[in-house]
């Protein structure tokens, strides 16, 4: 059950670095604007706001494989419930779909790891 809690925890860590990539570095790019359903004015208009965006999920991704590597529980447990919540703060404001791909799986990594 822990192994795989932290596969689960890699995984949502992972999920998020790739919104890091996507949001400072692709935001404007093809793949990009396909992924978040942008027209290139809108894309340049708002990259710097994006690439804030994507920094913040860099945060998330580096607490969680902190957690992973070193923080233990406490620090993975906060980390998945940061996640949480903005994924839930998404889905209300932007979109349904971030709750079930943001929100879910962190809330999913939560339950194995209280389970382990």
């Amino acid at each position: 059950m822990h192994l795989l809690a932290v596969v689960l925890t890699a995984l949502v860590a992972l999920l998020h670095f790739y919104f890091l990539v996507l949001e400072m570095f692709l935001w404007t790019k093809p793949l990009g604007r396909k992924v978040f359903k942008l027209t290139p004015e809108f894309a340049e208009a708002s990259k710097v706001l994006a690439a804030n965006q994507g920094l913040y999920n860099g945060f998330l991704a580096a607490g969680l494989l902190w957690g992973l590597v070193q923080g233990g529980q406490p620090v993975t447990l906060f980390f998945l419930g940061c996640v949480i919540v903005a994924g839930v703060y998404g889905a209300a404001t932007v979109g349904r779909k971030i709750l079930f791909v943001q929100a879910l799986p962190a809330a999913l990594a939560m339950v194995v790891l209280l389970l382990a």
